[in-house]
């Protein structure tokens, strides 16, 4: 028997779902990692920070529930999927709509932003939104080509993190830049897993990820590097001066859950396992991220 509570309370679970709140923290970290980098060097807007934290987890948002939407128009997410369920069947328009208004909303946030930073953060943000509709929408869907994780490698990576350091710091460095690599990395290996999962539908419905396109094996193969190859960076951050010695080695504290989840996506192709991992991949990035900002404290 049902409660009248019961349809609030699962038409409030689908838009949580629609949202992905376990990749939440790809728009986190990089402002974490951008940031700490300006402590570092005796910088520090707090009103900024947050500011950026907040524009940042707008427009993950956005791409997302977008994401959600375009994907639901092409005929890439229907009945066959393996993972979460999509919340666009039957509200298709409000999700469109909900999709825009947070891309809206981020926008608004980035003209204190670009006030703060000048034409460079306004670049940034305006390319940003409009990269998080195109990913999946629009006449050349980028997600559709092959070129997703390059996107997310480049957004959530090396812009995100370059383009915090820059707002508090008024200036760019090449130290920022190598610590966006092995956030940028990780973000791309969250994708990774996500499009290992669906290469069979997404072949279907011609999205031509590169798991799709060039196999699992290539997208294991990926991953191993993505997750892997982050972990040579704090190492280049010390060789730099950028880390101290007794800090670090924080960021190697997460990588036991980095092996466990490559075996994991290693040695299977069922959805379930495979959400797990997504879930662990988005954990691992929060993880080593939030450890790879600390060991950049001075």
């Amino acid at each position: 028997m049902t409660t009248p509570l019961e349809p609030s309370e699962s038409h409030w679970r689908d838009w949580i779902a629609a949202i992905r709140v376990p990749t939440l923290p790809a728009a986190v970290v990089p402002v974490l990692v951008g940031t700490a980098l300006a402590v570092a060097g005796r910088h520090f807007r707090p009103g900024v920070f947050v500011a950026t934290v907040a524009a940042s987890l707008l427009i993950q948002i956005g791409t997302n529930l977008a994401n959600d939407y375009f994907d639901f128009q092409s005929g890439a997410d229907d009945h066959t999927r393996v993972g979460p369920r999509r919340i666009t069947a039957g509200r298709g328009e409000t999700v469109l709509r909900a999709a825009l208004a947070t891309f809206g909303a981020a926008a608004a946030l980035g003209v204190y932003l670009s006030i703060v930073g000048g034409w460079p953060i306004l670049l940034i943000g305006l390319a940003s939104i409009l990269a998080g509709i195109a990913y999946t929408g629009g006449p050349y869907p980028l997600g559709y080509h092959g070129l997703g994780d390059l996107f997310t490698f480049v957004f959530f990576g090396v812009l995100a993190v370059c383009g915090t350091y820059y707002l508090q710091t008024g200036s760019l460095s090449s130290v920022a830049v190598l610590a966006s690599v092995p956030v940028g990395c990780l973000v791309t290996a969250i994708l990774v897993v996500n499009n290992i999962r669906d290469a069979d539908t997404d072949r279907v419905a011609h999205k031509m990820t590169l798991a799709a396109a060039l196999g699992r094996p290539f997208a294991r193969a990926e991953y191993d590097v993505l997750v892997l190859g982050s972990y040579v960076f704090p190492i280049s951050m010390l060789a730099l001066g950028a880390a101290t010695p007794w800090l670090f080695w924080l960021p190697f504290l997460s990588l036991p859950l980095a092996l466990l989840l490559i075996r994991t996506v290693a040695t299977t192709d069922q959805g379930p396992p495979l959400n797990r991992a997504l879930r662990g991949t988005g954990r691992l990035h929060l993880m080593f991220g939030s450890l790879f900002a600390l060991s950049l404290l001075k």
